[in-house]
């Protein structure tokens, strides 16, 4: 049967190209082209909605691979930056905590940490270094930063440290404040996250606005001051008055920022220059 199919194509194919355009096969060629050209073209119209429905999807597909690969590589950008910014902020921290051993605070064992877990509050009252008891870290010991007076480790594990800050309502210590060094004591203030009072010890003392809070380096009965002098607290705000000349609240902003605390260092050996009273 194939061979017969096979000779009858042979057959036709040689007597198509051997007749003249005017021959009996040119003829029913012409005839089936005008029959099925507008067949052809009525499927090529039917099934072009379906065409074109494939090709959206295509493109669909396409489209949504190179959206998915560009957030991808913008998501891999934002880390990169993320992370270049926090070792840049880090790198400065660690160059204003070197700044501050220059200045004489490397005699009382500074260990530098990292702080990696923050209170919820909107101004951190607490914080968790990776620093503890195998570092020489001790309940008390004083925590500072570039800037100055952060807090102090109120308890320890073995490789971590809870550091209580300077803004918790339960933070009081001794300070100097201003050229003629006034004494008194800083604590928070009630109410104003972030904010700090000075209580002087003589109530006509002549606090300015700009004056400089520093730590006294003394133990006093009444306030703690574990402390090594001259660490800076922060700078007195602003003063208000009430009826009186001695009735004013003295408002001190802390030299640290609270909000963007990374590094810090605790001095684990802070008694070496405490002068008693």
């Amino acid at each position: 049967m194939l061979v017969v199919l096979v000779a009858a194509s042979l057959i036709l194919l040689t007597a198509y190209y051997g007749e003249s355009s005017d021959g009996r096969l040119h003829s029913i060629q012409r005839g089936a082209l005008g029959v099925l050209s507008p067949i052809q073209e009525g499927a090529s119209r039917v099934f072009k909605p379906v065409r074109d429905l494939f090709g959206w999807f295509g493109d669909t597909i396409d489209a949504k691979d190179q959206r998915d690969e560009a957030l991808e590589q913008r998501d891999e950008a934002r880390a990169q930056i993320a992370s270049m910014q926090q070792q840049l902020a880090e790198a400065k921290q660690r160059g204003e905590l070197n700044q501050a051993d220059q200045a004489g605070l490397s005699k009382y064992g500074p260990v530098d940490a990292r702080i990696f877990v923050h209170s919820p509050s909107n101004w951190y009252q607490r914080v968790t270094i990776n620093k503890g008891k195998s570092d020489g870290v001790s309940r008390g010991d004083p925590v500072i930063n570039g800037a100055g007076l952060v807090g102090k480790v109120e308890e320890t594990t073995g490789g971590s440290a809870i550091v209580t800050l300077i803004t918790d309502q339960s933070f009081a210590t001794s300070v100097v404040v201003g050229q003629q060094r006034f004494a008194g004591s800083i604590t928070p203030a009630i109410g104003a996250p972030g904010d700090l009072l000075f209580t002087p010890v003589d109530a006509t003392a002549n606090v300015r606005e700009g004056d400089f809070v520093y730590t006294a380096g003394t133990i006093d009965e009444e306030v703690e001051s574990r402390y090594p002098p001259a660490v800076q607290v922060g700078t007195v705000s602003r003063i208000d008055f009430g009826e009186g000349d001695l009735d004013k609240r003295i408002h001190v902003k802390p030299a640290a920022d609270f909000l963007r605390l990374d590094m810090l260092q605790v001095l684990t050996e802070p008694h070496a220059d405490l002068e008693a009273k």
